[in-house]
């Protein structure tokens, strides 16, 4: 199950010396443990505290581009690794350090955090049993999925146990007429679509990576299509939780996959976006959509930035059901062309693609074709033949690589605020021009059918001075999309870098009650702490 990351930038809380219950393998039950809490926990958590007795890096206060402070290497409790391995056999426990280094970071740039031991459990049994020792153990512990993450968020910032649960990839419960299917965190949206071949059916949330289907759920993750289909959130009609301690909670009721619910608290709502945080997903029942007849898609370039963004604006006005509309400013077209080999004019750009019967789809294409010439657009070509699809959309899906190739060598952090349609193309603008000012090397790209939109800031990490403008300008962002309604984090999550931005978005009360949820949840704080919050 991967969970969201951000591209490197602040360490995570040090690790202290000491674990608390000593003697774990052996030491009282998963149920009595919760007991020995003591008044701390949901203390702790407001406070922002950490668990293992360290002060850790104060909300708010780490420093860009900094590595994760030194902590002192301590063992993990005794016999607690042969603990793991009675669970799930040796060849499926790890502590080599390339394993751990391997699973201590993601696609971001936060600095690698590795955990002290790596699992492999292959049912939710498995899942239950090592969920159950290390918290007896009070050992944190970190789910991993593909890695593909955004924001840190599979970083060990305290150490503990990483469980990847890649090994689960049973595909099951596949029902073409409830249009829906139940799937275990290895398995990725790229695989669930391979299998889908032939049904008619798909699965359309896109973020881009062949990412896991759980880990998607965990940052609520969207992408592309998106503004046709929504994000994991309203895909997603049931979770299958192995709670802190082993306990194991079907979101919707055990077997239940109704398309609407009115029953209770929305917890499946609750686990999607957690990022790992709240119990690890071992499950997922999803809702699936019919193939489109026909698919058409087309590039259109524009003389500005702000025409671009205002015709993603009038044609969702207008009611053309467009399933992507993607932007793309004059860097991130140049970087693009030269990456993919594909020649397009650097200019700023709209990907459009529309999905229909053939019918349909071409009174979707004559309707869009006059709002991108309305608003000074040209250079339409529809493309229908898959090949020809299937290269546009692989240079869009490149955007990052052809970014990083802009400076080889530099890092890259990817921005993720997501605004309001109607502010979509002032605050676009403006922070165009933020770039400019600044002095950054930052395409612009952007899912700008529902306002989300990312700056892929390339920078030299060991020049400080640079670092710490990407810094400013992110913060400067971040509380620009705040400011226009928006929020920090459109698709990415929280994860590490977002933490000290989700507080000024929610408030002090918001931020207090996700802590008494956390806290109610794990009262020890052993889900990925760190993250979030």
């Amino acid at each position: 199950m991967a969970v969201g990351g951000d591209r490197k930038g602040q360490g995570g809380p040090g690790r202290a010396v000491s674990w608390p219950g000593a003697g774990c393998p052996h030491h009282g039950t998963a149920a009595g443990a919760g007991t020995g809490a003591g008044p701390g926990a949901t203390e702790l958590l407001l406070q922002g505290g950490d668990r293992w007795g360290g002060k850790g890096v104060p909300r708010g206060t780490e420093r860009w581009g900094a590595l994760a402070p030194p902590s002192p290497q301590r063992p993990l409790p005794p016999d607690f690794v042969e603990a793991l391995r009675a669970v799930v056999g040796a060849p499926n426990v790890s502590t080599a350090m390339a394993v751990r280094e391997q699973h201590g970071h993601d696609e971001s740039m936060h600095t690698c955090a590795p955990p002290d031991a790596v699992v492999w459990p292959q049912a939710v049994g498995q899942v239950q049993e090592l969920a159950a020792l290390c918290y007896r153990c009070r050992v944190p512990m970190v789910p991993f999925g593909t890695g593909t993450g955004l924001e840190g968020g599979v970083n060990a910032v305290q150490g503990g146990v990483c469980f990847d649960l890649s090994r689960m990839d049973a595909i099951a419960e596949l029902s073409l007429e409830d249009f829906s299917v139940a799937v275990e965190p290895g398995v990725t949206r790229k695989a669930l679509n391979s299998h889908l071949r032939g049904t008619g059916l798909w699965f359309p949330v896109d973020p881009g990576a062949d990412a896991s289907l759980c880990g998607m759920a965990a940052t609520g993750a969207s992408g592309t299509n998106a503004v046709r289909y929504g994000t994991m959130r309203p895909n997603v009609l049931n979770l299958r939780v192995v709670l802190p301690d082993g306990r194991l909670l079907h979101t919707a009721g055990p077997g239940r996959q109704p398309r609407k619910r009115a029953a209770g608290y929305d917890l499946t709502s609750l686990f999607v976006g957690s990022e790992g945080t709240l119990g690890f997903l071992t499950q997922a029942t999803l809702r699936l959509h019919p193939l489109p007849e026909a698919v058409a898609v087309t590039t259109a370039t524009f003389p500005s930035v702000r025409a671009a963004v205002a015709c993603t604006v009038q044609v969702l006005q207008a009611a053309v059901p467009v399933a992507r509309i993607e932007f793309l400013d004059e860097v991130m077209v140049g970087a693009c062309s030269r990456f993919s080999g594909l020649e397009l004019p650097a200019a700023a750009t709209l990907l459009l693609e529309l999905h229909g019967s053939r019918h349909s789809l071409a009174e979707q294409q004559r309707q869009a074709e006059e709002i991108v010439q309305l608003n000074g657009g040209s250079g339409l070509a529809w493309a229908e033949e898959p090949e020809e699809r299937g290269r546009l959309w692989a240079m869009r899906h490149s955007a990052w690589y052809a970014a990083l190739a802009l400076r080889p060598g530099c890092q890259g952090y990817s921005t993720d605020v997501c605004v309001p349609i109607s502010r979509l193309p002032d605050v676009v603008v403006e922070t165009k021009q933020d770039l400019q000012d600044s002095g950054l090397t930052g395409p612009m790209v952007g899912h700008v059918g529902d306002g989300n939109f990312h700056c892929l800031l390339i920078f030299d990490a060991q020049d400080p001075a640079e670092a710490q403008r990407v810094h400013t300008f992110t913060q400067r962002l971040g509380r620009r999309a705040l400011a226009a309604g928006g929020t920090c984090t459109g698709e990415h999550g929280v994860g590490l870098g977002k933490r000290a931005l989700l507080l000024e978005e929610l408030g002090q009360e918001g931020l207090d009650t996700l802590c008494r949820i956390k806290a109610a949840l794990d009262p020890h704080n052993l889900m990925n702490p760190g993250k979030v919050l």
